[in-house]
């Protein structure tokens, strides 16, 4: 057995796994039949068409990374089943010093820009974007508890004060995107119409759907069934900043 061409077919299936097989074939290239016929053994998968895949799917990633198993995958936005981009990245991660590299996860903030096409969803109130932070495994595993998957992470910048004490404007929310529907009482981000919201969302019988503030300041409503509403995430961590 050539463990060469294994170690690719290993690669190729970790990313199709991730990614779906349509749009990694896409990625690389390739017809699908064709990618799952390299995953099976079924073609070859010798230097130049390795060569070719790994410039297709990343053309500034140095060659050799689809044999390599020390080297990281390159960057991917993972989709879920619904073809909804999530926003996942792993890239190899080299620390100053002695240290070993490690793996590191990339979870960016939400693009409201493309939530909604063109215009996207306003979100009032918001003093500015952090982009993405960069963390281990070992970070998610202990300080993110319930996602539906890594890959569904992201960040949504605080915006407004009805969620006050819970937040502040600006703080860094985690987003879990694997959630679509309000299946228990939590905190969401929404939208309704074009406007974006975060509320703790009741479900009360007979009644619907509520949105309650933190804040007190304002009052709760009622998401009603001809309100054009729609579930971005559910909040499953939330960090509050202070001033010293």
């Amino acid at each position: 057995m050539n463990k060469l061409a294994e170690t690719r077919r290993d690669r190729l299936r970790q990313i199709v796994e991730k990614m779906g097989l349509s749009p990694a074939a896409k990625r690389f290239g390739k017809p699908d039949r064709q990618i799952n016929d390299m995953i099976a053994g079924r073609k070859s998968f010798g230097e130049k068409v390795a060569s070719d895949m790994e410039t297709e799917f990343a053309p500034d990633v140095a060659p050799g990374w689809l044999g390599d198993s020390r080297i990281s995958l390159p960057d991917i936005v993972f989709t879920d089943s619904n073809g909804q981009a999530t926003f996942l990245e792993v890239k190899k991660f080299t620390p100053r010093g002695n240290d070993k590299s490690d793996n590191v996860v990339i979870i960016k903030h939400y693009d409201t820009g493309g939530a909604m096409g063109d215009g996207g969803v306003i979100l009032r109130d918001q003093p500015g974007l952090i982009e993405s932070w960069t963390v281990t495994p070992e970070w998610i595993a202990k300080n993110i508890r319930n996602c539906t998957a890594a890959a569904n992470l992201c960040i949504v910048t605080g915006f407004g004060d009805s969620m006050r004490p819970l937040y502040e404007p600006g703080d860094p929310l985690i987003v879990d995107t694997g959630v679509k529907s309000v299946d228990f009482d939590g905190i969401y981000f929404f939208r309704v119409g074009n406007e974006g919201f975060i509320k703790r969302l009741q479900r009360i019988p007979g009644e619907g759907i509520v949105a309650i503030s933190e804040n007190k300041a304002y009052r709760d409503w009622t998401i009603k069934s001809d309100m054009d509403f729609e579930v971005f995430g559910r909040i499953v961590k939330a960090w509050r900043s202070e001033d010293y």
